[in-house]
């Protein structure tokens, strides 16, 4: 018989959580972080429901993720945030909101998924809190620091600078529509589309480029953030905070190299989740980024002073259409 939250009860389920967490940190009704000398906290929190940011197939909708998928990728969408601010992670803290029928095995195994991207991140689970719902969500707040002058805003972007993203977009989207449309998916080699499943399942965010970056990059002479929207909504957000425009050039956007060509520009403007940085910065700066941010990585535009965002497409120019971005609401 399945063991569920109604069977096994709030404190037996916080006992069962707790090998997942900092044990030096937990069970106080508050953690207690240090900063690191002369840093800034930086913060952020992301809300995920299931149905809506991923699938277990509670509510109806096809199953796309392991429990062990759910606590990875949650958590790596968070530290993508941190490394988007050029912060490195202190600690996170998590609130789970589950039906009283979810069999415990599942939260167990995203505990154990969080717990092991925070391990392979430097960090921890030093806290939250949990409550009872119709639906399973979480709700994880991600504690890091940075130095004050290397803390990487949005609204830095100047007129020519180029436009770096440090890898492949659109493998997250690929990856769903495997699991959504296994009949296409089997005319897909087995290696790309097991490397697009990942991408999706297990993303890995950009903390590996927050030291290069504090140590190559005079501040303030880099704006960024990262592509959790897709590429299309990190550049018109980077250039409506700085006052700018930009031009993307389509040749130049490293994407899926399989089947229809348009079709992967469009998962690589608008498909979202690959939780690459997108990083405005000058061109002598932005080749020695690529050289450090791997080999998918690569100058995309170019940020101009008219305060448009077009594409260049075969040699036309076209407008970036906001109206296709991924929307909460």
């Amino acid at each position: 018989m399945m063991l569920t939250l109604a069977d096994c009860g709030e404190l037996e389920l916080i006992a069962r959580l707790r090998p997942y967490c900092h044990r030096e940190l937990i069970g106080d009704d508050a953690a207690v972080l240090s900063l690191p000398p002369a840093e800034q906290l930086v913060v952020s929190t992301d809300v995920l429901v299931e149905g809506v940011h991923f699938s277990l197939g509670m509510t109806g909708t096809p199953v796309t993720m392991t429990p062990l998928d759910v606590g990875w990728r949650s958590l790596a969408a968070n530290l993508s945030d941190l490394a988007a601010m050029g912060a490195l992670p202190l600690g996170l803290t998590v609130g789970l909101a589950a039906p009283r029928n979810c069999p415990v095995a599942t939260i167990e195994g995203i505990y154990q998924g969080m717990a092991a991207c925070a391990q392979a991140y430097g960090t921890s689970i030093i806290g939250g809190d949990t409550c009872r719902s119709s639906v399973l969500s979480l709700s994880i707040t991600v504690l890091g620091s940075a130095p004050p002058e290397r803390i990487i805003y949005r609204d830095r972007a100047q007129a020519g600078d180029v436009i770096v993203v440090t890898g492949v977009h659109g493998a997250s989207r690929a990856g769903l529509e495997c699991l959504l449309y296994p009949q296409w998916a089997s005319t897909v080699p087995e290696q790309l589309r097991q490397a697009w499943i990942q991408a999706h399942q297990r993303p890995q965010p950009r903390l590996d480029l927050v030291q290069w970056l504090r140590h190559r990059v005079p501040p303030p002479r880099l704006a960024g953030m990262d592509s959790s929207d897709g590429l299309a909504a990190a550049v018109l957000q980077l250039c409506q905070a700085s006052g700018v425009g930009a031009v993307l050039w389509a040749e130049k956007i490293p994407m899926v190299g399989y089947g229809d060509r348009l079709q992967a520009l469009n998962w690589a403007l608008y498909g979202g989740e690959d939780f690459e940085l997108v990083l405005c910065l000058t061109p002598e700066l932005a080749q020695d980024l690529c050289r450090a941010a791997g080999d998918h990585a690569a100058i995309v535009g170019e940020i101009i002073p008219e305060k448009r965002v077009q594409l260049k497409l075969n040699g036309e120019l076209l407008a970036v259409q906001p109206d296709q971005l991924f929307q909460h609401f």
